[in-house]
């Protein structure tokens, strides 16, 4: 059965799509990009800054799930500009401090509202 996430912690989608969606115990969190969710706005700062609200926004949706970030088995990373990779890592690091997860990073011509990174997330209940 297919269960629907959403909370008002993380960013409203910007498309027709679920913030999460899980089924069978795996769940999908959509591609999260550094919008603030109080404001609605996009974080200030450089990639660290960006990657970081992503992660945060991440995190509230596990957590919503009644997941974790030591539940995530796969995280795929969009950058718009791949001399970011180290500085985007070095922020993505301190979530996964043990045993992180599977990961690919792709660079991309562009973002969803001019961001700088946007991560999805795989997680399984184990």
């Amino acid at each position: 059965m297919k269960r629907i996430i959403h909370t008002a912690k993380a960013p409203e989608a910007v498309g027709p799509y679920s913030q999460a969606v899980e089924v069978n115990g795996i769940l999908y969190v959509s591609g999260q990009i550094p919008v603030d969710p109080a404001t609605g706005k996009i974080v200030e700062g450089g990639i660290k800054e960006q990657t970081r609200q992503v992660m945060e926004n991440i995190g509230v949706i596990l957590e919503k799930a009644g997941y974790g970030f030591e539940d995530v088995v796969k995280s795929t990373c969009l950058l718009d500009n791949m001399d970011n990779f180290g500085a985007m890592n070095e922020v993505y690091a301190r979530y996964y401090p043990e045993n992180p997860p599977a990961r690919a990073a792709y660079g991309v011509v562009k973002l969803p509202l001019g961001v700088m990174v946007e991560i999805e997330t795989i997680a399984i209940k184990q």
